[in-house]
């Protein structure tokens, strides 16, 4: 007797209109669980994934990756790799934390955290933490926040293995090199370091 599992046409159940409306929070949860309990999975599922992302972005850079809800890491013309937001503002190159690039809103004072947070008691000690808010320079989107010691640097959550990722895909980047998955944010610092 055939299981339930073997008689689903992937094709179907994977489709790139069903990661779309995953995409777009639309898939009914049923169908998301179809998807994920898969015996088989689809292979192509990424790429797909990007084919959909690329569809809704209004400009025509290659999307590499996603790094949050509106940042991405896209290849331009000229072969750099940069996180950009789907407004269009490019914050640079993507082994660069880009919150380097972002405005930010910082709340270091008990008034500033009442602005946001209701009880008082959750209110953190403003000698010890701050709340950093960053926000896109050119759509005003806040990218993210992050709740850390006075001082702390900006914490960089995510520096992708592009070439990786393409190659497990059977789809390496015609560009892959070891020079893509290193940490460049040091430079920049060291570089504003320098300016003063």
């Amino acid at each position: 007797m055939k299981s339930e599992q073997s008689e689903v046409d992937i094709s179907v159940v994977a489709s790139k209109e069903r990661i779309r409306l995953i995409t777009e929070g639309k898939l009914p949860w049923e169908l998301c669980q179809q998807m994920m309990r898969l015996e088989e999975k689809d292979e192509d599922r990424f790429l797909k994934y990007m084919e959909v992302l690329q569809e809704r972005v209004p400009w025509k850079e290659k999307i590499l990756c996603r790094m949050t809800e509106k940042l991405y890491v896209v290849r331009k013309d000229d072969g750099s790799r940069i996180v950009k937001c789907i407004c269009g503002q490019e914050y640079g190159d993507y082994r660069i934390n880009w919150k380097l690039s972002c405005r930010i809103r910082v709340r270091r004072s008990k008034e500033e955290w009442r602005e946001v947070m209701s009880m008082e008691e959750v209110i953190p000690n403003p000698n010890l933490v701050e709340s950093r808010e960053y926000y896109c320079p050119g759509c005003f989107t806040r990218q993210g926040v992050e709740v850390v010691p006075v001082g702390y640097p900006a914490i960089f959550e995510i520096l992708p293995d592009i070439d990786l990722v393409y190659r497990m895909h059977d789809k390496p980047l015609e560009d892959e090199s070891p020079d893509w998955f290193q940490d460049k944010t040091a430079d920049l610092t060291s570089k504003w370091a320098k300016e003063v």
